[in-house]
């Protein structure tokens, strides 16, 4: 079946854009919010080179908002659970301080026609948060889209683990959403880049791909229709999208729209798209080749049914040619059942280990006994324990210290007795003890007879 393409009429570039316009134009409210600390920091930076949108950063972290721009809403919420602080990377602090606080939340969404969440996924309040935003925004019937940046390999299967679960649950609210693996910044920039720069980097390449969307919104000639064309692009729940915008030098010939099609940040592309929303700005000398050129790049990578859209709006560079592509509904699996099954089979794998590892190295099981001796003065010794075969160990003893003293003695021996031959022995010794007694008691010239008898 052919393609279904949507074409704007061509308004003449050189044109100001109606007066009627422009009052549409300013009814259509976009609010960008990025929720936790890496968010607000990605909003912060955006916010300075937009100025068509409202821009707020949530988070529990009272002192991480301190530090942005005045120029954004700053949105501290979930007071009573982290006293001003962070979550911990505790997700799930993070969803129930947003949770306490969803009147707030509805006052910061309400009123806007497409609200753009941003999240750094891993952590506590992205990660618990952000669902509770997107989830209010539906509710409140706004379009919603999501980008999200996923952790580097080096901050561990948890951050990641946290990340993943986090994306399952925004998907359900969210009418479309993008992902950019943090890992990808290594295909942008040197290694030995400072870190600080590489993310600034990444924040640049969103803040072109949200600028130019914007733009979209509010090019000239294409306003009230536009904005209609963007909600079908967006209509559904959870779509896999890829947004993307680019500046292309005139004189480039080899391949110049190949780089709005494959942007480095993010691990799919536009193949299989089923809604497709671009526009391409230029002065008025752009020709009809170079709008046919990128139409069928485009086109020949989205799914045949697609629905594709596009406009012509003006840019003010004059060496240069602005593409803005956004693409919904892209066909790479993030979620592939191949993962989830290799996700099971490493858990399944480290539990025979561990249970491997049980088995070769058991626990040992005491065997316990318990006896009550008797010793022939009629003294009472309380019950003791005989464990894996040794001798009775006595709690008590009611003896003198020196009889005592036997006890503790014969204690050492690993010869397992019973009852009976513990009552003897002690009756024995007994004897033998009263015996030295009265030998002692004995006047010493009397004790030297007795010797001598014996």
């Amino acid at each position: 079946m052919a393609k279904k393409i949507v074409k704007k009429s061509l308004k003449k570039l050189v044109e100001k854009p109606e007066k009627v316009g422009e009052d549409k134009v300013k009814k259509i409210k976009i609010r960008v919010i990025g929720v936790g600390g890496g968010a607000g920091n990605i909003v912060a930076e955006i916010g300075q080179k937009i100025k068509k949108a409202s821009f707020a950063a949530a988070d529990t972290d009272l002192k991480s908002l301190r530090w942005l721009s005045n120029k954004i809403e700053k949105f501290n919420f979930g007071q009573h659970f982290t006293r001003g602080m962070g979550t911990g990377m505790k997700p799930d602090v993070g969803e129930e301080a947003a949770k306490s606080e969803k009147e707030r939340i509805k006052k910061l969404l309400e009123g806007q026609d497409f609200v753009i969440l941003i999240g750094s996924l891993g952590g506590g309040v992205g990660s618990g948060a952000a669902p509770v935003f997107s989830k209010i925004a539906r509710s409140l019937g706004s379009i919603s889209y999501g980008i999200f940046t996923l952790p580097f390999k080096f901050e561990g299967e948890k951050k990641m683990d946290i990340a993943v679960d986090s994306l399952r649950k925004l998907k359900e609210n969210l009418n479309a959403f993008s992902i950019i693996p943090n890992e990808r910044i290594f295909q942008i920039v040197d290694k030995n880049t400072p870190l600080k720069e590489a993310l600034s980097k990444i924040n640049r390449i969103l803040a072109d791909g949200i600028e130019g969307l914007i733009d979209i919104i509010y090019s000239p000639g294409l306003i009230n229709i536009d904005f209609a064309d963007i909600k079908t692009v967006f209509e559904g729940i959870g779509k896999l999208t890829y947004l993307n915008s680019i500046e292309i030098d005139k004189k480039e010939e080899k391949e110049p729209f190949e780089k709005v099609i494959k942007s480095p940040l993010y691990p799919y592309g536009i193949e299989g798209a089923k809604g497709v929303l671009f526009d391409i700005a230029g002065q008025k000398d752009l020709s009809l080749s170079q709008v046919s050129q990128i139409s069928n790049t485009i086109s020949s990578l989205v799914n045949p049914e697609a629905k594709i859209i596009f406009g012509i709006s003006r840019f003010e560079k004059d060496s240069k040619i602005k593409v803005s592509l956004l693409a919904t509904g892209c066909s790479k699996k993030i979620f592939s059942e191949k993962a989830k099954k290799q996700k099971r089979k490493a858990v399944k794998t480290k539990e025979k280990k561990l249970k491997a590892k049980t088995h070769l190295f058991p626990k040992k099981k005491s065997r316990v006994k318990r006896v009550k001796i008797e010793v022939s003065s009629g003294e009472k010794v309380s019950p003791g324990l005989v464990q894996g075969g040794t001798a009775p160990t006595v709690n008590t003893f009611t003896t003198p210290k020196n009889r005592a003293a036997k006890w503790l003695g014969m204690m050492g021996n690993k010869v397992r007795k019973n009852a009976i031959q513990i009552k003897n022995d002690s009756e024995k010794e007994e004897e033998e003890m009263e015996a030295k007694e009265r030998f002692w008691e004995t006047p010493a010239f009397l004790r030297k007879k007795i010797i001598k008898e014996q």
